[in-house]
């Protein structure tokens, strides 16, 4: 005959559980980084990049929630990789009263691309409810020092790929028009937006390709088999991932390599690593 489980070990056996899983989603899964790979193929990709490596990084929030050691780390594990191209989609930091001393002192060590290192700001990085513009000249100002270039409404060639980078959204300065002003149609291209509520507004005409997002953290916690409780967009189809828009366009949402709190369940924070493929023009 089975012994009968009682009540006291019950509660016990549920209390160390409901302990571990609050340990795991507090001190593992926030930094258990995940280095995802996945081709992103380009029409008339330049022969010369074809095969070459691209890395995404995005909401890294340098600040007081996110742990010095981790990005240390997640920095050291990106740059054993040596992507030819790396690109950050915004949100360098988090508001704290010494945050471009922090952000100056962490980027310092951060991972160059062999070709390029371009990036966009996101909302953080205008400070206080997202619409300090002397924040974010300073945060650019950071970046630049530590040879991270900042896109801002604007286009820059990588060997003969144009890259677009649009300013942010919730700053209200997300300008699509000026970004894609000078784009040659027949030139391959690739955007980067922070947030990927952009994708849903007007201005994208003249441009077909991957736009390459972040901001959602992935939701940082979500059920299984469920969508996340909590997603800062309007459109809550964006959570993580690839999607497949009108016009011939395709969105990759990065589930982030940060958080705003250290906390993340099912939904481990994220470096992409994309293989440059060529695809045939339509």
């Amino acid at each position: 005959m089975q012994p009968v489980l009682s009540r006291r070990r019950f509660l016990a056996c549920s209390a160390a559980a409901v302990g571990g899983l609050g340990l795991y989603t507090w001190q593992v899964e926030p930094h258990w980084l995940d280095i995802v790979r996945r081709p992103l193929p380009i029409a008339g990709l330049p022969t010369a990049l074809v095969g070459r490596t691209l890395a995404q990084l995005s909401d890294i929030h340098v600040g007081p929630n996110v742990a010095d050691w981790y990005l240390a780390r997640t920095f050291a594990r990106v740059r054993a990789i040596e992507p030819d191209i790396i690109v950050y989609t915004g949100d360098f930091t988090t508001l704290s009263n010494d945050v471009f001393a922090h952000a100056q002192r962490i980027y310092a060590d951060a991972p160059h691309g062999r070709m390029a290192t371009l990036g966009v700001l996101g909302n953080h990085d205008y400070g206080r409810r997202w619409h300090d513009p002397a924040y974010a000249t300073r945060t650019v100002e950071v970046l630049s020092n530590v040879g991270i270039r900042i896109l801002r409404n604007e286009l820059t060639d990588v060997a003969g790929l144009s890259i677009v980078g649009m300013d942010e959204l919730q700053a209200g300065r997300f300008d699509p028009a000026t970004a894609l002003a000078t784009l040659q149609p027949d030139r391959p291209a690739l955007a980067l937006a922070h947030n990927p509520d952009t994708v849903d507004l007007p201005g994208w005409d003249r441009y077909a390709g991957w736009i390459l997002a972040g901001h959602t953290h992935g939701g940082q916690c979500k059920p299984p088999f469920l969508p996340p409780p909590l997603l800062p967009v309007r459109n809550r189809r964006y959570v993580a991932g690839p999607y497949d828009l009108s016009s011939g366009r395709q969105l990759y949402v990065n589930r982030g390599v940060g958080h705003n709190e250290q906390v993340r369940f099912n939904v481990r924070p994220e470096v992409t690593l994309f293989e440059l493929v060529q695809t045939p023009r339509p």
